[in-house]
Formats: C-alpha cells, sequence, structure tokens
C-alpha cells in the first residue's frame, strides 16, 4: 500500500498492493495498522454505499459541522468518478482551495479526506458505485453542502450540465455557507 500526501494537508492518496493472475486479483482494501503508520489513526464506525446510474452525476459538495464533522474514505467499486476536495478550514494556508482526483474500479485508489474539507464526485461511467468509511454517523442537522459550481471556487468539472439532486442543487456558495472549521497546523 502506497500512501501520497496530496496539495491539501491532510487529504491521502491511497494505492493499495494488488496482487493479480489468471484468476483476477487479490487486495488488502482497507487496514488499521498501514494506515496508521501514516497517520491515519481514525476509527471508521460505518461504510455507505452508492449507485450513480447514469454518467454526469455530480454527488456533492458535502460536509457535515462540528461536532459532526466527518473523515472519510472513499473508493469506486465500479465505474470511475472525478472526485473534488475543498479546503473549509478557517485560517488554513490553502482554504477555499480545491485539487480532485480520478477513482476508479480499474486503478483501485482511495482517498482519505479527514475533517474540515467539503466533497463530491461526479460519475465518469453508467452504473458507477462508490463505497466509503466514516468515523462519525450522519446528522441531519448538522448536514451542509456548497453549491458545485461556485464561481469563486472555479472547480473544473468534467461537465457543465451535471444531474442533480435537489438538495445539491440548492446549496449556497462557500462565502455564504455555514461552517465551524479550525485549522489546527
Amino acid at each position: 500500500m502506497r500512501i501520497a500526501n496530496t496539495f491539501l494537508s491532510g487529504v491521502k492518496l491511497i494505492t493499495p498492493s494488488v496482487f493479480e493472475d489468471s484468476r483476477g486479483y487479490f487486495m488488502e482494501s482497507y487496514s488499521f495498522a498501514k494506515l496508521s503508520q501514516h497517520g491515519i489513526e481514525i476509527i471508521f464506525i460505518q461504510d455507505n454505499h452508492s449507485l450513480s446510474v447514469e454518467p454526469f452525476v455530480i454527488r456533492g459538495m458535502h460536509y457535515q459541522l462540528e461536532p459532526f464533522a466527518q473523515s472519510k474514505l472513499i473508493r469506486a467499486t465500479s465505474g470511475e468518478i472525478y472526485d473534488v476536495v475543498v479546503d473549509i478550514r478557517q485560517d488554513s494556508p490553502t482554504f477555499g482551495k480545491w485539487e480532485a482526483f480520478v477513482l476508479s474500479a480499474a486503478n483501485k485508489h482511495q482517498l482519505f479526506i479527514p475533517s474540515g474539507f467539503a466533497h463530491g464526485f461526479c460519475t465518469l461511467a453508467p452504473n458507477t458505485e462508490v463505497q466509503y468509511k466514516v468515523d462519525v454517523p450522519y446528522s441531519p442537522q448538522h448536514d451542509r453542502g456548497i453549491a458545485w459550481n461556485d464561481p469563486a471556487l472555479a472547480i473544473d468539472w468534467p461537465t457543465s450540465n451535471p444531474i442533480l439532486s435537489e438538495k445539491d442543487g440548492k446549496h449556497p456558495v462557500l462565502a455564504e455557507a455555514e461552517i465551524n472549521f479550525e485549522y489546527k497546523g
């Protein structure tokens, strides 16, 4: 398993070791011991699984306020996604900056996102399945989001006409969003 730092402090791109032969492959998709060697000592309490039937479905940009802020470990188990992370930690040197990653069933990459970031993804293939672990339960009262197309963020999405849920189509821009994350250096 290789774990690489990214431009956004705390976000890590994980490439599992995959052992392939004529039968298929085997990989260890999660190891607390290996992740903790790289400073990821999160105890995940829940697994979530989404299916997006059509390409160019955008889910996001989601986060939960403290004290229910979630860290996530994300992977695409079928299809492919353009995964986007936005730093929403106040006083962070990268506040309002974003980074994108392609996660797919083929490349088997995973993304660790600590709390303090908004997260969303755009499906790039039909019947895309995304699975992710979280360390804090869902709290409807703390659930928030920012607009996928916030002009101040200028996220370079692979579509300008996504399929959105009604909820995701109504998120405010970052400048008007409620956030309560502090940058801890």
